[in-house]
């Protein structure tokens, strides 16, 4: 990180990491420019230090202090702009050990070191007398003193008695000579404030012939962002005190060099000095927001460094240029969503970014379809500055497209953009049970039915992988009898919503449609909790009432209104796989079932007061699912008695007027249906209905339910 000096502009510390190695830089050209620091030629006891650029060189510390009682690991003042002292090491890289302290007079052109040991330093005098103190966790009763911007250094008492130093603070004021050291004589006494102060040391103010003049340089270069500063300096054998700071006695401009420019934005210098367009840039991109007869800035690729106060020279040679705008066809053309995304909510704003990379946008036609029989025109690019902003009402995949015309071409773009709603609720739909080997059709209803783009990820038998599809139905077969999982889930956008269903798989099993007394309808919210709740009640009534097994039993109470369900009669067999119930079991169960049925023994209590009957609903017989050819007679005769029925009927029906016992049977026939749909008491005798009549396996399969099954 950089460290940037007071009163001297344009200077920056900087270290950075190279091959996993921290080096320290100096730049004096607001970072035009970077080199290592030179090191010193001899260490504090004389002996010459060999370290040869770039492969050995000075690294500092570059950490300003957080605490206002200590001075920090470096330090500079607007006071003294020369002066730089901070902790490092010599070497090829910075480290955490082996740290002394260093001093550069000469704004960072040379060092010398001056501790081998970390010290607290502090700047009195506009920086005419440095006051450093050691950094120890022992007690100590001296401290150094330097007069000649740390070549040499005096040791001064400043207490009798040896004190643990937390911090040194100097006193504020331009002209100040005082110092406060804070600290404890021991762990347990309270904290004791040294004042100490140092005008006793001089005798007089310093005059003008006590000064030298002092020319800031980087390398011998005087001129240094774009001026040449020239400051006094209190001459080394002179001890006077300096009292108010003059800053610079002289400032001079520079003629501009190629030195006091950078690389403008978009270029970068090679290796030859030059600043040439990077990979990524195009130059005539600078002229795409001007319009014919107008004029834009032409960078030459350089831009003087900021602050650089340097004139004449090369100025002219570098500065940008005005040039007239070229007149140019639209190219490069894009449209974009302002946050990046192809996706868009139905309802909401959306806003639509158009790009041109080349072009006269002031006299360019733009025409934007949104892809849902809307479309807007503008006469110019800067009047869609904020975007243009669109409300989609329809949920889909809308063709946007956009058209620029001037007089000299066009160019068009395209975006394909999806537009969802939030997705609520998943309802997978499924049969309660199937048969073995025979084909099974999954549906994931999904409330609101349009949402946009979907992805279906099934889950079901066995399968350790998904089955992800774009489609929201399925079909599968199970080859093994069972209690299935299947589970659906559905990705919309960020949001993925599921639901999971239980399905049983039996090689053959009977069914039959429940029906209720008309005053169940006056409780059923048709929800799916109350529908599970009372599947369960039914279930329960029937166990009681028949004595069957729970086992063999299924109930499902189904949607809608007039309430009904549907009566499952399963060939359970134990965890053994023995005692499995044969064909001829479920006929007998289905025998005392509808029996108890059509004895209206089968009743249950909604609430106190509330009795619901249970009765089996008329249905057609639907035979045992079998696929044998011995069969195949008795079906062909069914269809023909089926076909004989319907010729009759229609006879009756056309010569009915002609046939009056026959007209006054069909009316007497009429008014006994009528009684035998109306309600009943629980005492009042309703038709049996024999185990034929109970739908097989076949029949139920082809039937679509949406209900989620009970007694999961």
């Amino acid at each position: 990180w950089l460290d940037l000096f007071s009163g001297i502009k344009g200077m920056f510390l900087a270290n950075k990491k190279i091959d996993n190695q921290v080096k320290t830089f100096i730049t004096y050209n607001k970072g035009r420019d970077w080199r290592l620091l030179q090191a010193p030629d001899a260490d504090l006891r004389g002996d010459p230090v060999h370290c040869l650029l770039p492969y050995c060189s000075l690294h500092l510390h570059l950490k300003v202090s957080e605490n206002p009682y200590t001075s920090g690991i470096i330090a500079s003042r607007d006071t003294a702009p020369s002066i730089i002292v901070a902790s490092g090491n010599i070497g090829s890289e910075l480290l955490d050990s082996d740290i002394s302290m260093f001093v550069s007079s000469d704004a960072g052109n040379t060092w010398r070191q001056i501790f081998e040991e970390e010290h607290s330093v502090l700047y009195l005098d506009q920086g005419g007398v440095l006051v450093a103190m050691k950094h120890t966790s022992l007690p100590i009763r001296h401290l150094w003193l330097s007069f000649d911007e740390g070549r040499s250094w005096s040791k001064y008492s400043f207490t009798s008695i040896p004190l643990f130093v937390d911090g040194v603070l100097g006193e504020p004021g331009e002209e100040t000579l005082i110092m406060t050291v804070f600290g404890h004589f021991s762990h347990r006494s309270e904290w004791q404030l040294v004042k100490v102060d140092y005008k006793s040391i001089f005798d007089r103010r310093c005059a003008e012939e006590d000064y030298r003049p002092w020319q800031l340089h980087s390398q011998g270069e005087a001129c240094i962002m774009g001026a040449k500063r020239i400051y006094k300096k209190r001459k080394s054998e002179r001890k006077c005190m300096q009292g108010k700071y003059a800053g610079a006695m002289e400032s001079e401009p520079c003629v501009c060099t190629e030195a006091d420019f950078d690389c403008d934005y978009g270029y970068e210098r090679h290796s030859n000095g030059q600043c040439l367009p990077a990979f990524w840039f195009n130059p005539s991109s600078l002229s795409k927001d001007c319009s014919l007869g107008q004029s834009y800035l032409n960078s030459t690729g350089y831009r003087k460094v900021v602050s650089n106060n340097c004139t004449d020279g090369v100025r002219e040679q570098y500065t940008a240029k005005p040039q007239k705008c070229p007149g140019k066809a639209p190219r490069g053309l894009r449209i974009v969503t302002s946050d990046g995304k192809l996706t868009a909510e139905q309802g909401h704003n959306v806003t639509l970014m158009v790009q041109l990379e080349e072009g006269d946008v002031q006299r360019t036609l733009i025409q934007v379809d949104f892809g849902d029989g809307i479309a807007v025109s503008y006469v110019n690019l800067s009047s869609m500055e904020d975007g243009i902003k669109h409300v989609y009402q329809n949920v889909g995949i809308f063709r946007v497209t956009v058209q620029v015309d001037n007089s000299l071409g066009s160019d068009s773009a395209v975006l394909y953009l999806h537009v969802t709603c939030p997705l609520e609720h998943v309802h997978l739909s499924l049969p309660f049970v199937t048969t073995k080997n025979k084909e099974v059709n999954a549906t994931a209803v999904l409330w609101p039915s349009q949402v946009g783009t979907l992805t279906y990820v099934w889950w079901y038998g066995n399968n350790t992988e998904p089955l992800i599809t774009l489609e929201g139905s399925i079909s599968f077969k199970f080859t093994s009898e069972g209690m299935n999982t299947i589970t659906v889930q559905v990705s919309a956008g960020n949001a993925i919503l599921q639901d999971t269903k239980t399905i049983a798989v039996y090689e053959e099993f009977r069914s039959l449609r429940l029906a209720f007394s008309p005053n169940l309808d006056d409780y059923n919210p048709d929800i799916p909790e109350w529908r599970r709740d009372i599947s369960r009640v039914i279930k329960k009534s029937l166990v009681e009432a028949t004595g069957v097994p729970s086992q063999h039993i299924l109930v499902a109470v189904l949607p809608g209104l007039p309430t009904a369900a549907e009566l499952f009669v399963l060939p359970y067999q134990d965890p053994t796989g023995e005692n499995k119930r044969s064909p001829e079991d479920l006929e007998q169960i289905s025998e005392l079932l509808i029996h108890k049925l059509n004895q209206n023994l089968v009743h249950f209590e909604l609430k106190p007061g509330v009795q619901v009957l249970v009765h089996a609903a008329h249905l057609t017989a639907a035979p045992l699912v079998d696929l044998t050819p011995t069969h195949s007679g008795s079906a062909m005769l069914m269809l023909l008695s089926v076909v004989f029925v319907g010729l009759a009927v229609f006879v009756i029906y056309k010569f009915k007027r002609k046939i009056p016992g026959i007209n006054v049977y069909a009316q007497m026939q009429n008014e006994k249906e009528q009684e035998m749909i109306s309600p009943v008491s629980h005492t009042e005798s309703r038709p049996s209905i024999p185990h034929t009549e109970l739908r097989r396996t076949g029949q139920l399969i082809d039937e679509k339910v949406e209900s989620q099954l009970i007694g999961k």
